[in-house]
């Protein structure tokens, strides 16, 4: 039997074996009932006005700014969240302060600490009286059906529900992925990728980062380098409007109404709510304590804080995915208008570099005009990328990006030198760092340290094992967080006990949900040529003209365009837009990124070799030329480079090198993969 025979014999069987034919109209009623009877209506808090709510500096910033806004004069506050300790600890300050509702909106969220933790702030908010909705996407929700069925009946001021749920189930497993994928693609494909948090509708968060330890620098292996938005003040109401759209939408279900939480409510009642420890509980403790701490907040946020006029938020409804549903959604809409503005330069930030063909005719256009903008593009590295699938379309149009797009292309490292990292949160500090001939640190085992160890002298040993203590301390600013430093990033990607590795992760935790069903891995991170904790590129954000600042979920790809609703805040304020700028072009500096650029004629017959590799890239699948138009560039500081040009300055060549085509990349089945998929793939790139 065929492999794909014997997946669609394991999906029918498991469909026969769940019951997969969905609950009748009685049966959802039914177990909704034994959900609404089992809530915990009692109150921890007796005063109705403040809910015994804490005082919280974010919460009184945007107090002021909705006291200082009249209508023909917004005023509102906007805090840039680069660092994840940063972003997880504004959230807890703004959940502990919240006296009336609290609606969070997400893609992932997942039951490791920090989902945990988040869980656990919200309940608690929910049992001082607070009204709190959680509104999450079905692919990538909460993924025990105990902890749904749980949640579904925790408390009367807790409202959980799940967007598009697929064949009616809170959860999917592969063989009912398969099954979905024949009956319902339409529906499979589209997907709520808006990320909000918002509380007593005076301050909002919105940006890249999901419910994950990943996000928030807290995973020993594999994190993101991410950022999100605060904003105070009246655009809140854009907001709070937007999310209430969602959560009236016929997409969105009530969990205890999906077949799966349904029966098990059904069958045994309501269960307790589950919470397996912390896998690291002093952190988690630490993170608490540092919420509560005024003085560390205002270090760390409050004084980051930037007073703004007018706030643009720009998001889709549910409206997207309704049957029939041709136009321009509105965010799409709005980001193109935004580049089609440019004079100068347009600066952006995505993690994959996957153009519409929509977008590209725009860049097109853009590049053709006789004052045309510098377009300057942050992307990830093979190296670096969670989706190789996705950078491997990439690859396949540097020509078509460099020569008739005219973009400047940096591509992230996977251990940056100089980047927001809470370093010592992410547990990855380990003997062993560095050492000469490691494997990726999944390959690695005790076994194979020692006899490394083994060959060194004892001196040069004791270097080794205390080299990352010395970088974590050497690296503290006064406020404690841990500052980024070549050797910290160079820390072995080795869990600490307990901790949770990225096999042991969900199949469906990364922003291409659908692809991870694929087979072949694609849902893991290529390997590298050394070990170390490595870093991925996730924050989605432009810079227009350093004038007007973007930062939101739309990855300015197809699937933004087309399939997914996103959302953004765009603010025209020239301090903010700098800010943003600044640390984007922070991201892009020789030693957190690789530089694209054309390499090097061959002496003889260069003009048929780029001839052919053009004719190869413009068929519709088959692209078999094996030579490509760029490759990737480091550069080399010396008396003549003093800072690194650009791809189209005439020093380029004379202060860079070339680095290969996958710099880091532990040359394997990986490469072979996308270069397969750099051939094959084009018929991917709508869905990616």
């Amino acid at each position: 039997m065929t492999r794909v025979g014997r997946w669609m014999v394991l999906a029918l069987l498991a469909l026969a074996a769940t019951g997969c034919t969905g609950l009748d109209a009685l049966q959802r009623a039914d177990a909704q009932r034994v959900a609404d009877a089992a809530r915990d209506r009692s109150l921890d808090c007796e005063d109705p006005v403040t809910r015994c709510a804490r005082e919280s500096p974010l919460r009184a910033l945007a107090e002021r700014a909705h006291a200082d806004s009249r209508p023909e004069a917004p005023r509102h506050y906007a805090l840039l969240l680069d660092y994840g300790q940063d972003a997880l600890l504004a959230r807890l300050d703004l959940i502990r302060s919240a006296r009336d509702r609290i609606d969070l909106q997400t893609y992932i969220f997942d039951e490791d600490d920090s989902g945990h933790l988040v869980l656990d702030e919200l309940l608690a908010a929910a049992r001082r009286g607070v009204r709190v909705r959680v509104l999450v996407d079905q692919l990538s929700a909460l993924r025990n059906v105990e902890t749904l069925a749980a949640l579904s009946a925790v408390h009367g001021n807790f409202e959980l529900k799940i967007y598009n749920p697929v064949l009616g189930r809170a959860r999917i497993s592969y063989p009912m992925y398969v099954v979905a994928a024949a009956c319902c693609w339409r529906q499979l494909n589209r997907r709520m990728h808006n990320k909000m948090l918002l509380v007593d509708g005076l301050a909002g968060i919105t940006g890249g980062r999901n419910y994950q330890d990943t996000y928030f620098d807290w995973d020993a292996a594999y994190n993101f380098r991410d950022r999100d938005i605060l904003v105070g003040g009246p655009v809140t109401r854009e907001m709070q409007h937007n999310f209430d759209a969602f959560w009236v939408a016929p997409l969105s279900v009530p969990v205890a109404q999906l077949s799966d939480v349904g029966r098990r409510l059904l069958r045994g009642g309501a269960p307790p709510m589950p919470h397996e420890p912390f896998l690291v509980p002093d952190r988690v403790a630490a993170v608490s304590r540092q919420a509560d701490d005024p003085l560390l907040l205002k270090q760390r946020l409050l004084d980051a804080a930037i007073p703004v006029g007018a706030v643009e938020f720009i998001a889709d409804t549910p409206a997207k995915h309704a049957r029939g549903q041709e136009t321009l959604a509105p965010s799409t809409t709005r980001l193109r208008e935004l580049i089609e503005s440019a004079q100068d330069e347009v600066l952006l930030q995505t993690p994959y570099l996957v153009l519409s063909e929509p977008a590209q005719d725009m860049f097109r256009t853009l590049h053709a005009r006789p004052d045309a903008p510098r377009v300057v593009i942050s992307t990830n590295s093979l190296a670096a990328t969670d989706s190789f699938i996705t950078y491997a379309l990439s690859y396949k149009y540097k020509r078509r990006y460099l020569r008739d797009f005219g973009f400047n292309i940096y591509e992230y490292k996977p251990f940056p030198q100089n980047a927001p990292i809470d370093l010592d949160a992410t547990r990855a500090l380990a003997p062993g760092w560095g050492l000469p001939g490691f494997r990726e640190i999944d390959e690695v085992d005790e076994v194979e340290e020692a006899r490394a160890l083994a060959e060194i002298d004892g001196a040069h040993r004791d270097d080794l094992r205390q080299a990352p203590a010395r970088a974590a301390s050497a690296t503290r600013d006064a406020s404690g967080r841990s500052r980024p430093a070549s050797e910290a990033t160079a820390a072995a990607a080795r869990p600490v006990p307990g901790q949770r590795t990225q096999q042991q992760r969900l199949p469906l935790d990364r922003e291409y949900s659908a692809l991870r069903y694929a087979g072949l891995g694609v849902n893991r991170q290529v390997p590298l040529q050394r070990a170390g904790l490595r870093f991925g590129l996730h924050s989605k954000s432009m810079v227009i003209d350093e004038r007007v600042g973007v930062v939101g979920t739309h990855n300015f790809d197809p699937r933004g365009d087309n399939l997914n609703t996103e959302s953004a805040v765009v603010i025209d304020d020239t301090v903010f837009a700098r800010a943003l700028a600044a640390s984007i072009r922070n991201d892009m500096l020789p030693e957190n990124s690789w530089v694209i650029g054309r390499r090097d004629k061959p002496p003889v017959f260069s003009g048929l070799e780029y001839s052919l590799a053009k004719v190869s890239e413009r068929l519709p699948v088959f692209d078999l030329w094996p030579v490509r138009y760029a490759t990737s560039y480091e550069f080399v500081p010396g008396p003549d480079c003093p800072i690194p040009p650009p791809p189209d300055h005439p020093d380029f060549r004379s202060c860079h090198t070339p680095v290969g085509d996958f710099p880091e990349v532990s040359l394997g089945m990986k490469s072979l993969l996308t270069r397969i998929f750099t051939a094959f793939g084009a018929g991917l790139a709508p869905i990616l």
